[in-house]
């Protein structure tokens, strides 16, 4: 029997009662392994019920003993490291070492969240007038969601229910219907941890379920990872609802390499930063620009065979694959097609992935690792986020052009320039538009205490996923403005109050 994935509310899993499924793969093997509930409306409303009714005690808990949960939190998955990797593999198709960093990149965002004592403190002035103190509070929203992509099922919303939380919020998860077990497993670890019933609902739905997110009018915010279409559709149909929302979306990651550097750590750094996870990363490299032919021409050569080495391989045969199958066949067949469209553009396929074939996983969605060279900004692989195990180069003649190749383009998630010159690094920092630049660094995600953020299209809305910025988002600030009985002058006063 086919198993059933449900929903967690309340505190437990539930079944789900709406009659709708959608099929859950094992991308290695192509076979449904389980079959997830995709939420009602009425299922959706119970939640958001639940959620609303359990806020406020939660909300008048103090920060410390929220902090206390986060603290136990971080010890259940230290625990339960390989079990959650296993099920993320499962469902994914991700090596288990990249399973276990999309897990550790999570644990990180609630090891901040311990310090939420201090990220809740307010402001406060004393003598701010004649007998007037002020000061600030930030409270809690009420009720939030989160809806979360399928190429990080531990990390992202972990991202989004943590800091939530730890504001005093309760909180509705949307995880992605293509691997749902993770965010219900890391559901279990928050109650296991102390976290009060009806404050982390999980429920499992399609684009039903999100437009009843972004429809209720309980929700007071919503947070978004995924395409920028549909960043964008959120991002509209949540502001349109007086929601505040923020959402992230694609991405066209460009590595800048100049003249002078070390072309064996560029190698290296691309490999890892194009290939791993299959290239299902809004972090990955998808696009070299070396700066000069002599350049580029080197990189190619030092490329080339290391592409061609890389091991493809399901989770379950050990720790040496370098990326394992892509998550749906649709999504196979859309990376294929990109592959095609290059070629026919005109790029220099260098590296060809597209038969690739595992033995005794034939079904699988597996495809080896595309090299492309002398791609054009006019080119749909240039232009358009693939998601897949493709690495396109595009030939720069000076660094001027390099850098208004990144700069001009509409994605402005990531970037990272490898390089020597100290002078031409701080120059790059300083200038580029984009929102997470690498200084030597393939792929700058920040840590848990700064902010990850995208700009331009690649992100909607001014405040960034976790650090501070999480903590704002998900609360409202009070200020109080107090005067006492004896300092307050006798008479009505009808000019604006001043502090003259």
């Amino acid at each position: 029997m086919t198993k059933q994935i449900g929903h967690f509310i309340d505190g437990q899993q539930v079944a789900g009662t709406s009659g709708r499924t959608a099929d859950v793969y094992n991308p290695a093997t192509g076979e449904v392994q389980a079959e997830v509930a995709l939420a009602s409306q009425s299922e959706l409303d119970k939640a958001v019920a639940i959620a609303k009714a359990a806020q406020p005690q939660w909300a008048a808990t103090n920060p410390q003993k929220r902090a206390r949960v986060f603290m136990n939190f971080v010890q259940l998955l230290h625990r339960d490291m390989d079990k959650l990797a296993e099920a993320l593999s499962r469902e994914h198709g991700k090596t288990l070492p990249d399973a276990k960093g999309d897990v550790i990149r999570g644990l990180e965002v609630a090891e901040f969240c311990i310090g939420t004592p201090h990220m809740m403190k307010g402001e406060f002035s004393e003598g701010a007038g004649p007998g007037i103190d002020m000061y600030s509070m930030p409270q809690a929203l009420g009720v939030v969601a989160g809806i979360t992509p399928f190429n990080f099922p531990a990390m992202i919303p972990m991202w989004k229910f943590c800091p939530a939380i730890a504001s005093g919020n309760s909180f509705i998860l949307k995880p992605s219907e293509r691997d749902p077990s993770v965010p219900i497993m890391l559901a279990e670890l928050m109650i296991e941890a102390g976290l009060p019933k009806g404050i982390l609902n999980v429920v499992n739905g399609d684009k039903e379920t999100v437009d009843g997110i972004l429809d209720h009018q309980d929700i007071e915010a919503v947070g978004f990872v995924g395409s920028t279409p549909i960043a964008e559709y959120i991002y509209t149909r949540g502001c349109a609802n007086g929601k505040r929302v923020q959402c992230f979306g694609g991405a066209k990651n460009h590595m800048i390499i100049m003249p002078d550097a070390d072309l064996d750590q560029v190698a290296d750094a691309l490999i890892g930063a194009g290939y791993g996870a299959a290239g299902e990363r809004c972090m990955a490299i998808s696009v070299a620009v070396p700066v000069g032919e002599e350049t580029a021409n080197r990189l190619i050569d030092k490329l080339t065979p290391r592409v061609e080495a890389l091991k493809i391989a399901p989770y379950s045969s050990g720790d040496d694959a370098d990326f394992g199958p892509l998550v749906t066949k649709e999504a196979l067949q859309r990376v294929k097609n990109y592959v095609d469209a290059g070629v026919e553009a005109g790029a220099d396929l260098i590296v060809d992935g597209r038969e690739f074939s595992m033995q005794g996983y034939e079904n699988g969605f597996f495809m080896g690792a595309c090299l492309f060279d002398n791609v054009t900004k006019d080119m749909s692989i240039y232009r358009e986020e693939i998601f897949g195990p493709v690495l396109s180069v595009f030939r720069a003649k000076t660094y001027e052009e390099g850098l208004d190749l990144a700069m001009s383009h509409e994605y402005g998630n990531g970037v990272s320039i490898y390089t020597r010159d100290g002078d031409a690094a701080r120059d790059f920092a300083s200038r580029i538009n984009i929102g997470m630049v690498g200084v030597n660094v393939p792929i700058p995600v920040p840590l848990a205490y700064y902010t990850f953020g995208g700009w331009k299209r690649s992100g909607f809305g001014d405040l960034n996923q976790h650090g501070a910025d999480a903590f704002k988002f998900y609360t409202r600030t009070k200020t109080v403005t107090s005067r006492w009985p004896s300092g307050i002058k006798d008479g009505a006063e009808f000019s604006i109050p001043t502090m003259n």
